[in-house]
């Protein structure tokens, strides 16, 4: 739609992130979630933060309403927690093997965010925004090596665990001697496997 075209909108037709999360009685990374998925509708201002319709918001609410959802605080919190879904973030520097593996994981029709980042300067600037679940990673990269970046990741103040899985060639020891990774670190040849075992424990928390 054009700007000629578009209706007069006011500030009190949008809500922040945390204003939807409040109405929506859900988790702040639920909406962000929602909003990435294509569930709630979105746009960014020139400052880069995230408004969404007011209407979009009460929508969905009253969606949850006829469906009944509306439980105990606790019990929303559990609820949201087990129907996130996970975000895995891809990266590697070679645009085709970048490519090929976010295709392979998105044909396995899981609930799963996947996002991909070109380097490892990228990834930590993403990780800051959006901390995944599970961090796929070639080791051997130009400029910032993965080595060092997942050394910048755990020093960040606050990070959450991250499990992390070399997509590169090495071998286990040669990745155990940098002294990063353990030995028994997951293997991109188990990583659905390994995505189904971190849903399941979701579901079970």
């Amino acid at each position: 739609m054009s700007s000629t075209s578009r209706p007069a909108l006011h500030e009190e037709d949008f809500l922040t992130t945390r204003e939807a999360a409040s109405l929506l009685g859900v988790a702040l990374r639920t909406v962000q979630l929602w909003v990435e998925a294509g569930k709630l509708s979105a746009w960014k201002t020139r400052g880069g933060h995230r408004r969404i319709p007011r209407q979009a918001v009460e929508s969905l609410r009253q969606q949850r309403d006829a469906l009944g959802t509306i439980e105990s605080s606790a019990e929303q919190r559990t609820a949201s927690a087990a129907a996130q879904p996970l975000h895995v973030l891809v990266v590697e520097d070679e645009a085709l093997t970048r490519e090929i593996i976010v295709a392979m994981i998105r044909s396995w029709n899981l609930p799963l965010i996947v996002s991909a980042a070109e380097d490892a300067f990228a990834a930590l600037i993403h990780i800051g925004r959006h901390p995944p679940d599970l961090l796929l990673t070639d080791l051997r990269m130009p400029g910032m090596d993965g080595y060092r970046m997942i050394r910048h990741l755990r020093a960040m103040p606050d990070a959450k665990p991250i499990d992390v899985v070399d997509i590169g060639a090495l071998v286990p020891h040669e990745v155990a001697e940098r002294g990063v990774l353990r030995p028994d670190a997951p293997s991109f040849a188990t990583l659905k496997e390994l995505i189904m075992q971190r849903m399941s424990a979701r579901l079970r928390t």
